[in-house]
């Protein structure tokens, strides 16, 4: 029998610390066996990841990477949360968006989701949504004492307050029984349509109601969304979304409220992605510089950001739109873990017109699993004190400061937006972001990734037309989304989608991976791939071909094989007829026209592949 220690944890004593540097010969190691031959930080920086914004992530953080001290949840800076239970007491409220302009549909669809699982209403109301006339049909059976609304009317925004306001009165609810937000959001409807704001008063009259009357109301949404859909990164959408809410502290101070009054009548609206450590340091870093803001104001203690997280519409795709699950998912774990008072996720289907009742189902039931079978909220800040996640918090927050200042230095969000200095900026980002999906560096799955061509298409009833005129609206399967759509407008008008044949050389080992990448970049642009026979030579490559029904080929092999038989066997598949020959790996082959691999512009591949194919 083996007899313990009386102090297991001396057991550990007897193994000497790992150092950093230890790590880093270990490192180097494995880094030259791959052909780097790199050693001390440039091995670690070999092995770091660059996010935008200038942050990187890096592979291993220890102690030494120190952050400013997290506090206390419910105490200021707020970063481990805004309340000491860290979200709202039992957890996030799971709040479900309604956008379609029938009130009875929308009636029917809150009442089902209500009984299972939902615990707050957003309404789109207006253009883009339910009439203001339509509120009271909505709601009809809806215990308004019980469920917190939260509004989205853009310019409608006063009205459709006002109606709520009779509804409440109509209904007997007691003033301080009302809760939720009337959803002003004046520069964020600026941001979506180009619309100049006419004037704040009125805005700054229903936050003095809520002030003397609701105290659980609140009468403006700091809305981040039209600029994280316009390509924002995660800085710039809290720099932006700071911006705004100093915009807004001004004008209700300037109107007659107090600094602590005009701190309690806003609420903030983030975008939660699938990158779920990026989702929580955003949360956590808006709450801190919300906090930074209250104490320069001399309130401290208002700081206490009110944080609405939204799954992300940009990373949302219309193909394979099943995979919307697992995104949502993540972003929800991460809104979650991050602290955000409320979560919307997104259905499944959102990008393809008004979701079914099945998308609401799997949309409501992502956070009840994670409540209450995950046991997301029985930690408070479940991140908390994990080196990357403090780490990264800081370094988001002085970048989202630093976008704040210069946001500031011109006059303030609504001159920085009516400037283009906002627009540009985002744009410029876009861009290089761009670049990134278009090489696949970011891959899209189901889209750029593992695309299905044979699977069928989701219809849904078309939701009520976005605002256009301001800031675009972008999504992370646009460039690929473009390309099937071509390649679907050919399907229809000829019964075939465009092939390309896959001319695989030698046995399975040498060629498969190869072939299935080239099968799986051109199928993202909607070019079917045909592997038949599954191993061709110069002899057999152009019947081969002319059975396929494509036009354009790739040959797919080892290196080895390739100097050997490439040059054969491209120039008998131009013989048979081929507009063009594509290798998938790099070389120089005489009769290869063109190289695909890891890392090539796939979008400019493919765009031009159709253009020579003549798919409209």
């Amino acid at each position: 029998m083996t007899v313990l220690p009386d102090d297991g944890l001396s057991l550990a004593a007897e193994f000497p610390d790992a150092t950093h540097e230890q790590w880093h010969r270990l490192v180097e190691g494995v880094l030259r066996k791959s052909g780097k031959d790199v050693s001390g930080t440039a091995a670690e920086e070999a092995l770091s990841t660059a996010l935008e914004d200038g942050l990187t992530t890096r592979p291993l953080y220890t102690a030494r990477d120190a952050a400013p001290d997290a506090g206390f949840p419910g105490f200021a800076p707020f970063v481990r949360g805004s309340v000491p239970e860290g979200n709202t007491p039992g957890g996030w409220d799971v709040r479900q968006r309604y956008a379609s302009a029938d009130p009875a549909r929308t009636n029917e669809a809150v009442l089902t989701d209500l009984e299972n699982g939902v615990t707050s209403l957003w309404l789109t109301v207006g253009p883009t949504g339910l009439p203001v006339s339509g509120l009271a049909r909505a709601l009809d059976g809806v215990y308004l004492d019980l469920v917190p609304l939260a509004l989205d009317a853009g310019d409608q925004a006063e009205p459709a307050a006002r109606e709520l306001l009779r509804l409440y009165e109509a209904a007997g609810i007691a003033d301080d029984a009302v809760r939720g937000t009337l959803g002003a959001d004046p520069l964020g409807h600026e941001a979506r349509t180009g619309q100049k704001v006419a004037s704040f008063e009125g805005v700054a009259e229903l936050a003095r109601l809520c002030g003397e009357r609701h105290p659980g109301l609140r009468a403006l949404t700091v809305d981040a969304l039209p600029y994280h859909e316009a390509g924002a990164s995660a800085a710039q959408e809290l720099g932006a979304s700071l911006a705004t809410g100093v915009e807004y502290l001004r004008g209700l101070y300037d109107a007659g409220l107090s600094v602590e009054a005009a701190f309690a009548q806003l609420e903030f609206r983030f975008a939660a992605t699938a990158d779920q450590f990026l989702t929580i340091a955003k949360l956590r870093a808006a709450r801190r510089l919300w906090a930074r803001v209250a104490e320069v104001s001399g309130v401290p203690a208002a700081g206490a950001q009110r944080q609405h997280a939204v799954t992300s519409p940009v990373m949302m795709t219309r193909r394979d739109p099943w995979v919307n699950m697992l995104r949502t998912t993540v972003a929800c774990l991460g809104a979650g873990v991050g602290g955000a008072n409320a979560v919307t996720v997104l259905p499944f289907d959102h990008e393809l017109g008004l979701p079914d009742a099945f998308a609401r189902r799997i949309a409501r039931n992502t956070s009840t699993i994670l409540l209450e079978e995950s046991h997301l909220a029985r930690v408070i800040d479940p991140a908390g004190g994990s080196w990357y996640v403090e780490r990264l918090t800081d370094e988001l927050a002085h970048s989202a400061w630093d976008f704040f200042k210069e946001i500031e230095r011109a006059d303030g969000q609504a001159a920085a937006l009516r400037s283009g200095l906002v627009g540009d900026r985002i744009a410029a980002t876009w861009a290089e972001r761009k670049k990134k999906l278009a090489r696949r560096r970011e891959p899209i799955t189901g889209v750029s990734e593992f695309p299905l061509l044979a699977e069928r298409t989701v219809e849904r009833e078309p939701a009520p037309a976005a605002h256009t005129g301001g800031l675009p609206r972008v999504r992370r399967d646009e460039a690929y989304e473009e390309l099937r759509a071509r390649s679907d407008a050919h399907l229809d008008a000829t019964g075939a989608r465009p092939k390309v044949f896959i001319a695989a050389l030698g046995p399975a080992a040498a060629h498969t991976a190869r072939a299935t990448f080239a099968s799986n970049l051109f199928m993202a642009g909607g070019v079917e791939a045909v592997h038949d026979p599954v191993s061709v030579d110069a002899e057999t490559a152009a019947e081969a071909f002319a059975a396929s029904g494509a036009t354009v080929a790739c040959v797919c092999s080892s290196d080895a094989l390739y100097a050997e038989r490439a040059d054969a066997v491209a120039r008998a598949l131009k013989s048979a007829g081929a507009l063009r020959v594509f290798l998938a790996g790099r070389g120089e082959i005489t009769d290869i026209d063109e190289y695909v691999f890891a890392g090539c512009d796939a979008v400019a591949v493919l765009t031009s592949t159709l253009d020579r194919m003549g798919v409209a």
